[in-house]
């Protein structure tokens, strides 16, 4: 029998990081290397429909760099967000570990659950190796976090809409579609794994409310209700097949 799998999203799911995390990691960055661009709350809510940091920055290039020193040619671009990325994931993991961002209610206890049931464990998630790593440890400990496979950043090509960091998380895991479960906040995440043939729990985060969360297994404002627990998720998977 195939092993059953729990996969997580890094950002809102484990703790709520965009708006306290990310956001202002993004603009201390910009104001590192002298961007004349500041992101405020609701723009960088419009920009999460883009997944990726590096893809995000992006867009600047055409926006709001576009009559300025920093509208660079293409092939210069990648290699810029390269050096602005590192930078901001820095800081970023600055942030995380200064306990700025605490771990979401449930988190911890519904990976307790799944590991003592004998479930592996992994993240999928657009952002960096090192950030999703940091904000791993910081929301269930180092002990359990040892426990996890990720899957982030730059192993696939195509960032979530697209479902390729969950089809390569399942066949990595050596699981199958059937005996996964995603947890998601967003509505590209849950496309994402929908997508790849995963059924899907959504824990709605900050700046997800309005996303469009249509074919979700089950919808919850927080995973610390008791809405969810392993037995839940088991009949989930159990009814599906």
């Amino acid at each position: 029998m195939n092993p059953q799998a729990l996969v997580f999203d890094c950002d809102g799911v484990l703790a709520d990081t965009e708006r306290d995390g990310h956001l202002p990691a993004f603009n201390s960055t910009f104001q590192h290397f002298g961007i004349p661009v500041k992101w405020s709350v609701q723009e960088y809510g419009e920009l999460l429909k883009i997944g990726g940091g590096k893809e995000r920055m992006y867009t600047l290039f055409d926006g709001p760099l576009k009559d300025t020193e920093f509208n660079l040619p293409e092939d210069q671009r990648w290699l810029a967000l390269k050096e602005w990325h590192e930078y901001k994931t820095n800081s970023y993991i600055n942030l995380i570990q200064s306990d700025a961002v605490p771990g979401r209610p449930g988190i911890q206890r519904l990976v307790e659950e799944a590991h003592e049931a004998g479930w592996l464990l992994a993240v999928a998630s657009t952002s960096a190796h090192a950030s999703v790593r940091a904000v791993l440890e910081h929301a269930v400990g180092g002990e359990l976090a040892s426990k996890f496979k990720i899957f982030a950043g730059d192993d696939v090509q195509k960032k979530k809409p697209a479902p390729d960091i969950y089809n390569f998380a399942v066949s990595q895991l050596g699981a199958t579609p059937n005996q996964t479960m995603v947890i998601e906040d967003s509505g590209i995440g849950c496309k994402a794994a929908l997508s790849a043939g995963l059924q899907v729990i959504v824990t709605v985060s900050a700046y997800t409310g309005s996303d469009d969360f249509t074919g979700a297994s089950l919808v919850t404002s927080s995973l610390d209700d008791g809405a969810v627990s392993i037995s839940t998720i088991e009949q989930l998977l159990k009814n599906r097949s």
